[in-house]
């Protein structure tokens, strides 16, 4: 198999969040490709093959399992298939629904933009939200009372919480074994810790145990969830945020989310991919 690396969500030609693509006739059979998602070590591998009629059948794996849905990865195929076959926008049947994802090249960068699953959000139960506080060492006033912590969905499940300070997020500390049990738990893909540094920037942590991974440089399919949830919160968003991810692990990623009126619509996420050299 040919295995593309290339890192989606990107700082220009820096940083951004390795993904590993493979393109081909068929998909391969299901554990192979969790074998090599296992073997590439990165937090998702995308694999896809086109669909008779058009379009391209995707599936994602993390070293630890399948996933329904990963937004990095996703950017990542768009890269490829826009090197592949030219700008555009391709249809991507993935395990729950149908998107689209967009490649436009522009020098040794590619510009893609995902079209997310509908998404949806709910306050979180009570004994969840102290169950996720403890897990990560909070207490209720680091929280952002603006912003109160969420189960949202834009494609997977994420729990979200929101951080008063940037500091409290930096500090980001977690049991990994009981991270890993809780996200298994619950179905959830990551938890998402936010800091809103404005109404319109925002900074975002994403640990992922559940995929056999301590943190996600960068996490589109959060970021989708995230959109969603200040839809339905009325935040003042301006039609858009802007998400920095990575910092604290030393690899920056920038994603940007727009975010139509419409509730429970699809939110696109964007950014730079940039090829890695392997």
């Amino acid at each position: 198999m040919n295995v593309q690396h290339i890192a989606a969500f990107s700082d220009g030609t820096r940083g951004g969040n390795p993904a590993g693509v493979v393109i081909g006739d068929h998909l391969p059979p299901d554990a192979r490709m969790q074998q090599l998602a296992t073997e590439l070590g990165y937090s998702e591998s995308v694999f896809a093959a086109p669909q008779p009629g058009g379009g391209w059948r995707v599936r994602y794996f993390s070293p630890a399992a399948e996933v329904p849905f990963c937004g990095h990865a996703t950017i990542a195929l768009g890269a490829a298939l826009a090197q592949a076959q030219g700008d555009g926008v391709f249809e991507l049947a993935i395990k729950h629904a149908r998107i689209t994802v967009e490649g436009r090249r522009e020098g040794a960068l590619v510009n893609a933009a995902l079209q997310s699953p509908p998404t949806r959000s709910e306050t979180l139960a009570p004994a969840l939200r102290a169950e996720a506080l403890a897990l990560f060492g909070l207490a209720e006033d680091e929280l952002d009372p603006r912003l109160p912590p969420a189960l949202a969905h834009g494609g997977a499940d994420h729990i979200v919480l929101a951080l008063r300070t940037r500091a409290a997020l930096a500090a980001m500390r977690y049991d990994f074994e009981a991270g890993r049990a809780l996200m298994q738990r619950l179905g959830l893909a990551t938890v998402a810790l936010v800091h809103a540094r404005s109404a319109q920037h925002f900074h975002a942590r994403n640990p992922f145990a559940g995929g056999g991974v301590y943190e996600d440089p960068a996490t589109g399919a959060a970021a989708a969830a995230l959109g969603g949830y200040l839809r339905d919160l009325g935040w003042p968003h301006g039609g858009g945020i802007d998400i920095v991810q990575g910092e604290d692990m030393g690899t920056v990623c920038r994603l940007h989310v727009d975010i139509p009126p419409a509730p429970g619509s699809s939110v696109r996420v964007g950014g730079t991919a940039r090829m890695i050299g392997v």
